[in-house]
């Protein structure tokens, strides 16, 4: 059953979604008397989600002020994005599937830990700040598709090579999701050092093709939305800092997997792979 918090965010992100297509709903409605007052519709989103955050401060405390919050800026988001592609010159337009991809991304993980593992659920379950280098790789990738945009407008024109992304962050996104509700209680954003009473060894499911689906979905994710944006230099980026870091986390989880489980998270790494392109994991030399 799904806990208060996750109905918070849920009921956020729903009504910050809405409130953020509503004014192009209004005027294709021909109900567009806001345009009497206020001409530039980029001051009434900023206006509409002011006013959207001062009513969740109104209305709750705490921890679930700030899942409310969150799930209203990413549902804010979404709602952008999806105008965006709508509406924008097509060389913008895949900026906009791209804010909807990368906010549900942010959105769902939590909502996903919500409901598989509430134990778990903490303000860092959107993983919004994951790491000064994500923030960095997210904010140079918006940097050159602005750039490039600027100078070759032509080359952010939506082709096969962007649509590509989004069916590549879109499977990515399902394998990542598939795998945390296989697992349920046994997933943590977290590197586990402990194991605890109820821990067990996953291995059914999407954990027969892959040993870590999580990472699977999100390394070709991540990789995904450079190709939605067409961004040639992130990508060859995202494809290097990708790996490295999988690489890593990797290595570790297994060294405190093969603690916790020892001969038969030996077994389970002789039939199935990481899944990651040249990434083996941590063997044991028997």
């Amino acid at each position: 059953m799904l806990i208060r918090e996750g109905k918070i965010s849920l009921f956020s992100f729903i009504i910050s979604l809405i409130v953020s297509i509503l004014p192009e709903l209004l005027l294709r409605l021909e109900f567009d008397y806001y345009q009497q007052y206020i001409e530039n519709i980029w001051i009434l989103h900023a206006l509409q989600f002011i006013l959207l955050n001062f009513l969740i401060i109104l209305t709750f405390r705490g921890f679930s002020y700030q899942v409310a919050v969150r799930a209203a800026l990413l549902g804010y988001i979404f709602g952008i994005g999806i105008l965006i592609f709508a509406l924008a010159p097509e060389s913008w337009r895949m900026f906009g599937i791209y804010a909807s991809v990368l906010s549900f991304f942010h959105y769902s993980e939590f909502m996903t830990i919500a409901w598989t593992n509430p134990n778990a659920i903490s303000i860092d379950s959107f993983i919004l700040n994951h790491s000064m280098a994500y923030g960095i790789a997210a904010c140079s990738s918006w940097f050159e598709f602005i750039v490039e945009r600027y100078y070759f407008p032509s080359m952010k024109v939506p082709s096969s090579i962007s649509y590509f992304g989004f069916i590549m962050c879109f499977c990515g996104e399902i394998l990542r999701k598939l795998a945390i509700f296989t697992a349920k209680r046994n997933f943590n954003h977290l590197v586990q050092t402990e194991k605890t009473v109820d821990h067990e060894l996953i291995t059914h499911g999407v954990y027969r093709m892959f040993r870590h689906p999580s990472y699977v979905g999100w390394f070709y994710w991540s990789i995904g939305t450079q190709l939605i944006l067409q961004n040639p230099f992130c990508f060859l980026s995202y494809v290097m800092a990708s790996w490295k870091f999988f690489n890593d986390r990797v290595k570790i989880e297994e060294i405190m997997l093969l603690n916790f489980f020892g001969e038969e998270y030996i077994e389970y790494q002789n039939e199935v792979g990481t899944g990651l392109p040249f990434i083996s994991g941590y063997k044991i030399d028997l």
